[in-house]
């Protein structure tokens, strides 16, 4: 999609429409995600997704962006993370190399107020939001919030309130379209409150049997209804043990059916199990508390 119908798109923007849309590019919302969806894109609100890892919260934006034709720009978490990682840095190897080339051309304020300029910025994902020259909106994710030091998540709420950064030796800048902001967490830890109350707020957790199995159908081509049936089964089962430490979301279940498409399987049966776990159980522990043979009679039956 083009700006321009990027643009027509927003204009005529409602929530079945943005439900089709999000179903074209193969992603099943709930009414309750696509309607807080609209009123984050409506209000100009960031929208916190908060959920169980694998269940699609970071897919949200890229598919959103996708459906908009506008640049998805990605600020992705981590402990440790500061406002130079996210918004700027100066380029000082290119300012020092500047500086050599022209000190001895130029008087040194003039040197001065042209190594200090935008050329020599290393632009970061939020200054990069906040330069989007649009007339579309970009699509602003900034994924697992939780992995980020609370003193990060303190300077977010400044972001997201004025949406503009300030650069010392530029001054500040003022974003010229408001990005449509999404803030992903796996729950790692509790996100302040603070940041909370600048959010709409949506919780994602595993999808019925039902949507699972339309979500495999829609992305998983040639899976068969039987085939389908049993994956599910298994997935969900091993989403209701309280021993399975790491328990798998829809990503895993499609890694899964994509697998066993590759390797032609038709059924669960006790071998295809043994051999295709790998792309469900992540850890060691949890690989040892399954019982192929108990799960194979299992998923046969609801076959």
């Amino acid at each position: 999609m083009d700006a321009s119908k990027g643009l027509e798109f927003l204009k005529s923007l409602t929530v079945e429409s943005l439900m089709k849309a999000l179903e074209e590019k193969l992603y099943v919302a709930d009414r309750e995600l696509a309607t807080a969806l609209y009123l984050a894109i409506q209000m100009r609100k960031p929208l916190l997704i908060e959920g169980e890892p694998g269940c699609g919260k970071t897919e949200v934006a890229k598919v959103l962006a996708e459906i908009l034709g506008t640049e998805l720009i990605r600020l992705q978490c981590y402990e440790g993370l500061d406002a130079s990682d996210a918004i700027y840095e100066w380029d000082y190897p290119r300012q020092l190399l500047y500086i050599k080339m022209l000190e001895s051309r130029k008087d040194i304020t003039e040197l001065e107020s042209e190594i200090f300029s935008e050329r020599f910025l290393l632009k970061r994902p939020l200054l990069r939001a906040v330069l989007h020259p649009g007339p579309l909106p970009p699509v602003l994710l900034i994924d697992e919030i939780d992995r980020a030091d609370e003193e990060f998540e303190g300077f977010l709420l400044e972001f997201l309130a004025e949406y503009q950064v300030t650069i010392p030796e530029i001054g500040t800048i003022k974003a010229k379209v408001e990005p449509i902001t999404i803030l992903t967490s796996n729950r790692t830890r509790e996100i302040g409150d603070g940041l909370k109350r600048r959010c709409l707020y949506y919780y994602v957790t595993y999808p019925s049997k039902e949507k699972e199995m339309r979500i495999l159908k829609l992305k998983v081509k040639g899976l068969s209804d039987s085939l389908a049936e049993q994956l599910v089964a298994f997935v969900n089962v091993l989403r209701q043990r309280p021993d399975i430490m790491k328990k798998p979301g829809i990503s895993e279940t499609l890694d899964w059916a994509n697998a066993l498409m590759k390797l032609g399987a038709k059924e669960l049966n006790r071998e295809v199990l043994r051999s295709t776990l790998v792309c469900i159980v992540k850890t060691q522990d949890d690989l040892a508390r399954i019982d192929v043979d108990s799960f194979a009679s299992f998923t046969n039956r609801q076959g």
